[in-house]
């Protein structure tokens, strides 16, 4: 199922989905879960999730928003905190409409152009926070490529066209996920990119989660679920940082494997524990 004919939200529900992506990567101790996490999940309310998700992303900038602050960066200056914030938007509104890409789709993955410029505004932003002139020259560049307006109008239409998975489709994937979450930690010791791993199966379905609760604010085990995925998003994010930094600065290289934070995989764990698989 396609078309291009989407759901469109109020301006009240597009700003608390906002607000709980902005929530995204906060700590928060005093989190728990339902008993047993509800898998369910109908035909409508996936094409109201991916309609909210690509309402989210369109509304949030324009494309010249973004190339300015692009090309900012790129002729030497710095970005003031109101502009790394607004950086900071944009690129999560590109993550979540990936994730609902992923989750959604028929085919479970995004669209190829709006996949690798999602990747290069991470690894941009990386670029710039740690001062990397040598690196924001060249994910600028590309940058430049992928947000001509060819490259533009081309990942519009992908986007609207998008074929949407079945209900029992949707569920089957989420648990696949799952179960793949739980072979990675089942690992003493992760590699980098198996970390980073984890932490996109974490962010996918805190993805969902937010999205659920802003079209649904009276759920409470959704906003229960969300809050606490978004303390394990926000530990990864922390420590998925350092390995960066310590990457760009030579310090350990990003694929030496590391033992899993005890805390974090108790977590983990405990949300695997309380999943359906």
């Amino acid at each position: 199922m396609s078309s291009n004919k989407w759901e469109t939200f109020s301006a009240e529900t597009v700003q608390l989905l906002f607000t709980a992506v902005e929530e995204d990567d906060i700590v928060n101790e005093h989190t728990s879960l339902p008993h047993v996490i509800d898998v369910q999940c109908s035909q409508d309310n996936i094409r109201n999730y991916y309609s909210l998700c690509l309402q989210f992303w369109q509304d949030g900038f324009t494309r010249q928003q973004l190339l300015r602050l692009v090309h900012q960066l790129l002729k030497g200056g710095e970005l003031s905190e109101t502009e790394r914030m607004q950086y900071k938007y944009i690129r999560a509104r590109y993550k979540h409409l990936r994730f609902a890409q992923r989750l959604y789709s028929k085919k479970h993955e995004s669209n190829l152009w709006f996949r690798q410029t999602t990747v290069v505004l991470g690894h941009f932003q990386d670029a710039f926070r740690n001062r990397k002139r040598n690196i924001i020259r060249f994910y600028g560049n590309i940058l430049r490529i992928y947000l001509s307006m060819p490259v533009w109008m081309s990942v519009h239409y992908a986007l609207r066209h998008t074929r949407l998975d079945s209900e029992s489709g949707f569920i089957a994937y989420r648990q696949e996920q799952m179960r793949a979450l739980k072979a990675l930690i089942a690992k003493p010791k992760l590699t980098g990119d198996e970390f980073h791993h984890v932490r996109k199966i974490i962010s996918q379905q805190v993805s969902y989660y937010d999205t659920l609760r802003s079209v649904d604010p009276g759920n409470q085990d959704a906003c229960q679920i969300s809050r606490f995925l978004a303390n394990i998003n926000g530990l990864m994010g922390d420590r998925h940082d350092e390995m960066v930094a310590d990457k760009l600065e030579g310090r350990k290289p990003y694929n030496e494997p590391t033992m899993l934070d005890v805390d974090l995989r108790q977590r983990l764990e405990l949300l695997l524990a309380r999943y359906p698989l």
